[in-house]
């Protein structure tokens, strides 16, 4: 069987070193400036809060063009509040960085988590705003619990990530191997080494994680809503708008769709370039590799649940929404 084998040259060794420092000042930077970074984001969401209000107020005194601009508006806020800090872009970058899935898949557990946030919000003032009719204080304490859980929810989610890298038993499937037709292809599993010449893939299902784990995936983006999509939407309701608040909603939920997507589609690429630059592995080999790269994609996301658990806002009696990020 020929392999291929990277040669070390000066070259190398100097692109590598060079990539290694500027990482390490992206993250020094990343790390001295991150409070400022937080802060601007949240300024810019109170910015861009007054025009939406603005629109909103311009569509209910019958100027037609405000609903327009509302959702457009909602869209755009939705697209850059997404590029801010936020547990869905941490959890869909984690996930696809170490399970392979289409690209076509990836895009589309990304919209549907960003729909459900949208879809969320709109359930949470619907049943606690109006159904309940519940005050700022109460709405900010069932977004602190609220916000609590989803945290755990994804602690959960590398919990059960990891189970299954480490070799969960799993219910077997009934085969009649007797039954099947002979072909002249071979079949081996992930762990064959025979030395045929063959390169032999993990299992499909093993690498995605089966369509479970993008359950999983897109209830532990979607579980929890977002706080702009939350303050837009009572707002609305307190002025008879609310039918205008969904689509301000939904609208923001499609913005934070396509942000992420497009976070997904580079980290698909980045995935599928290690993997081609690593094809001198062996199927027994890889296997292996791609094991340990699931199970420390679990460690990540329970390390980041416990750190999104840790840094919920507190309770306010006036609400605060606009502050608890997405």
């Amino acid at each position: 069987m020929k392999t291929s084998t990277m040669k070390v040259t000066p070259a190398n060794v100097a692109g590598l070193g060079a990539g290694v420092l500027l990482l390490l000042v992206m993250l020094y930077l990343f790390a001295r400036h991150w409070a400022e970074f937080v802060q601007y984001c949240i300024n810019a969401q109170i910015y861009m809060h007054r025009y939406l209000v603005l629109y909103l107020l311009q569509q209910r005194n019958h100027q037609y063009s405000g609903g327009v601009m509302l959702a457009l508006c909602s869209f755009i806020y939705g697209f850059l509040h997404s590029v801010g800090p936020g547990h869905g872009k941490f959890v869909i970058t984690t996930y696809l960085a170490t399970h392979r899935r289409q690209l076509n898949a990836s895009r589309l557990i990304t919209l549907l988590g960003s729909l459900m946030q949208g879809v969320v919000a709109i359930l949470f003032v619907l049943v606690l705003a109006i159904a309940l009719n519940l005050s700022m204080g109460d709405l900010s304490l069932s977004r602190y619990w609220l916000e609590k859980g989803s945290a755990l929810f994804i602690a959960a989610f590398g919990l059960v990530v990891i189970l299954r890298a480490v070799g969960l038993p799993q219910r077997k499937r009934l085969a009649f191997k007797a039954l099947r037709p002979l072909t002249t292809t071979t079949q081996h599993s992930p762990e064959d080494d025979c030395g045929c010449g063959h390169r032999h893939l993990p299992d499909a299902t093993a690498l995605t994680g089966g369509w479970r784990n993008a359950l999983w995936l897109i209830v532990s983006i979607g579980i929890r809503p977002c706080s702009g999509a939350i303050l837009i939407l009572v707002f609305a309701n307190a002025v008879g708008m609310f039918t205008w608040g969904v689509i301000s909603a939904l609208s923001m939920a499609l913005g934070t769709a396509l942000s992420i997507m497009i976070l997904a589609t580079l980290v698909h690429h980045a995935r599928e370039k290690f993997i081609a630059a690593n094809d001198h592995l062996t199927g027994k080999r890889l296997a292996q590799v791609s094991r340990l790269a699931v199970i420390l994609g679990g460690i990540l996301l329970i390390l980041f649940a416990l750190v999104l658990f840790n840094s919920v806002i507190p309770v306010s009696a006036n609400g605060d929404f606009i502050a608890a990020g997405c």
